[in-house]
């Protein structure tokens, strides 16, 4: 079979790392959430996530700040949040107010747990060295959380992002032999 040329631009889309997420954030009083798609892990224990954080987002100056937040873990049924989220900014509007986001505490941080989220991880940043070259935070994770609901279904279906308002959703969970025959 003859390959044909991909352009640079549509790399991404072949390794997307992970779930869309939520980032909440919060530095002087001032809340945020941004959708982000960015990230990966970098650890196990303790779970070591790096992420990127565009400096054009409202989110970064409020992640820098304050040195932590919540990655929140959406299913496909809050895609909407999702998308109303990745396409505003919060330094025009609320969107916890705007779009009518539940929230709860976190207990580590003072970010909010994004309540409709199956999933929510408390996060420090724990290094910035790459952060002025390439808005790549990397983040502990110092408390997480999860949807006792979730726990019923193994395996809840998540968004994708592929690029140019395109999504995959992922929940089919495959057994694969662990050993060669």
């Amino acid at each position: 079979m003859k390959k044909k040329q991909l352009a640079l631009s549509k790399v991404y889309a072949l390794l997307e790392p992970g779930p869309v997420v939520l980032l909440s954030t919060h530095f002087k009083g001032v809340e945020d959430v941004m959708t982000m798609s960015w990230h990966l892990m970098l650890d196990f224990e303790p779970p070591l996530i790096g992420c990127v954080v565009s400096d054009r987002d409202y989110s970064f100056e409020l992640l820098r700040g304050s040195k932590e937040c919540v990655i929140n873990i959406p299913t496909v049924e809050q895609s909407d949040m999702v998308v109303k989220c990745g396409n505003t900014t919060g330094k025009k509007i609320n969107k916890f107010e705007k779009f009518k986001i539940l929230t709860s505490p976190a207990s580590k941080v003072k970010a909010p747990l994004i309540d409709e989220c199956f999933a929510n991880l408390e996060c420090v940043v724990l290094d910035m060295k790459l952060v002025n070259k390439y808005n790549f935070f990397i983040l502990k994770v110092v408390k997480a959380w999860i949807n006792p609901g979730s726990m019923k279904e193994k395996n809840p279906a998540t968004l994708h992002h592929r690029g140019h308002g395109h999504f995959m959703v992922a929940g089919e969970l495959l057994k694969l032999p662990s050993k060669a025959k």
